[in-house]
């Protein structure tokens, strides 16, 4: 679920959380394995870590998030998507809002 979110771009853990409406630690815990794994990069910008997918991706990862592509388009991802597309992902994560 969370690979078909950052499909579309970088995103903050909030961002992320928000769209998959998981704890926060559950959310990082899986952001950090993915990491570990190479799957996922990540840059912080001041006190939030930015998720993304690599890019260039590595062969095998493509070939699995494209051969993924079509189980994206059924429950709970096109609900996830859904509800990101009602975030507003381009503002800076500040306290206040999400973080």
């Amino acid at each position: 679920r969370i690979l078909n979110l950052l499909r579309g771009g970088p995103l903050c853990v909030c961002h992320v959380q928000e769209a998959l409406q998981l704890p926060q630690p559950k959310i990082s815990k899986q952001l950090a394995y993915l990491k570990k794994h190479g799957v996922l990069q990540s840059r912080r910008h001041n006190n939030w870590t930015i998720y993304e997918i690599p890019c260039p991706q590595h062969p095998i990862l493509a070939a699995n998030v494209s051969e993924l592509k079509s189980t994206f388009e059924s429950e709970p991802y096109a609900k996830d998507s859904a509800r990101l597309e009602k975030i507003d992902t381009s503002v800076a994560c500040i306290p206040s809002s999400c973080c």
